[in-house]
């Protein structure tokens, strides 16, 4: 059996950006192949999936991702990593698992294992996708548009996890709408550049900029009702070279969140609407651009495939060891696979965090300074009991469905 301490520590030293996954793929594909699993590497790219067969039953896909994000790592790990990359604007970035993905391939690789092991005591088919690109790039999406599932078998069910801040030992998932529908969106400002001493003589974009991040806040606290829910964030502005200049145009990265159909909408023509009449008011030299990126769906869990998966979690950690998370803000692109597919969706959450260290920090009421989260650099899943809580997991889950 691997040493999946090791491989963890391993994977978390070599991260890796978005559909950029070589090292990590061919890790993973190495590992499937010694497991006896028919392996295809390649799907959307960077995607591996591995199949075994083993006799009548159902098919269950069992799902990691395993890109890393543009973060500079703090966390003080001596396996901490020091790797760059060049993200998909050229620029050279740090890169670090800040959101837990060395954490998931390496639960898949030791669930795979368990089931391997076990292949006597159950019938059905397994499949272990390792996703590329969840961060950037729509990577689920990509994969079904690759003919995934022309290449690997169709499931009956499509199960995973996502490793969180709570307590390490903890399992979550919430039936229904359990996490976020996203919207990416790069708008770009256009005004007249010029010497900094002269800013009569051009239209500046970084005021406009500013005027627009400050005017797109009213967006949900002024049309989004209270019993509603919806984020709007501003992640990036970029615009200038030097101080003494006023530059062209500006740009911003802007995020949306929400969790239905009619909100979303709502929020979006919302944030366009401002985008467009802050140019103006700036007298701006055209009209913004505005380009959108990703755009996940709402991450909607089955009821009846959810509510199995909780008694069968019960049933093997104990009811003190669950809990209902609740509809999280954060997104995922985990459901394009089960949409693709017209299956059941459970997807649960995987507590990470130092229990001790937790309990305290919420006794002091200092759960949002002194417990780092995802995305965070100093985001650091305690190696143990999360390794073995999330293989155990995974493997009574996909028990559930195999005969």
């Amino acid at each position: 059996m691997t040493d999946l301490e090791a491989l963890y520590r391993d994977l978390h030293s070599h991260p890796e950006l978005s559909f950029q996954e070589h090292r990590t793929a061919g890790l993973v594909a190495e590992h499937l192949r010694d497991l006896g699993l028919d392996v295809t590497t390649g799907i959307g790219r960077t995607g591996v999936v591995g199949v075994l067969a083993n006799g009548d039953g159902p098919t269950v896909l069992l799902r990691a991702d395993m890109d890393a994000l543009p973060v500079l790592e703090d966390t003080g790990l001596a396996w901490a990593s020091t790797q760059t990359g060049t993200d998909h604007t050229g620029t050279v970035v740090p890169v670090m698992h800040a959101c837990g993905h060395d954490i998931h391939i390496t639960c898949l690789i030791g669930a795979v294992e368990r089931l391997v092991a076990e292949r006597a005591e159950w019938s059905g088919t397994l499949v272990a996708l390792f996703q590329p690109g969840e961060e950037h790039g729509g990577g689920a999406q990509v994969m079904v548009e690759d003919g995934l599932y022309e290449k690997v078998p169709h499931p009956d069910v499509v199960l995973g996890q996502h490793v969180t801040p709570l307590p390490a030992g903890m399992l979550g998932a919430h039936p229904g709408a359990a996490m976020a529908a996203v919207d990416t969106m790069e708008v770009t400002l256009f005004g007249r550049g010029g010497h900094g001493s002269r800013p009569e003589t051009t239209i500046d974009p970084v005021v406009m900029a500013a005027a627009t991040v400050m005017r797109l806040q009213t967006v949900v606290s002024r049309e989004v009702a209270p019993h509603d829910t919806s984020v709007v964030t501003v992640g990036s502005l970029h615009a200038g070279s030097a101080n003494n200049i006023i530059a062209a145009e500006a740009k911003l990265g802007i995020s949306v969140r929400s969790f239905n159909e009619e909100v979303r909408a709502g929020v979006l023509a919302g944030v366009e609407r401002i985008v467009a009449a802050e140019a103006a008011a700036s007298g701006a030299t055209a009209a913004p651009t505005v380009e959108y990126g990703e755009r996940y769906p709402v991450t909607v869990n089955d009821l009846d495939a959810t509510a199995r998966v909780t008694a069968a979690f019960a049933a093997e950690f104990g009811e003190g060891a669950l809990f209902d998370p609740g509809a999280l803000s954060g997104s995922e692109d985990v459901g394009n696979l089960a949409t693709a597919a017209g299956v059941p969706l459970v997807y649960w959450i995987l507590g990470g965090a130092e229990p001790a260290v937790y309990a305290a920090a919420a006794a002091a009421g200092t759960l949002q300074t002194d417990i780092p989260s995802n995305h965070s650099p100093h985001f650091a899943p305690l190696a143990q009991p999360t390794i073995d809580t999330g293989v155990r997991a995974l493997v009574v889950a996909a028990r559930e469905w195999l005969a």
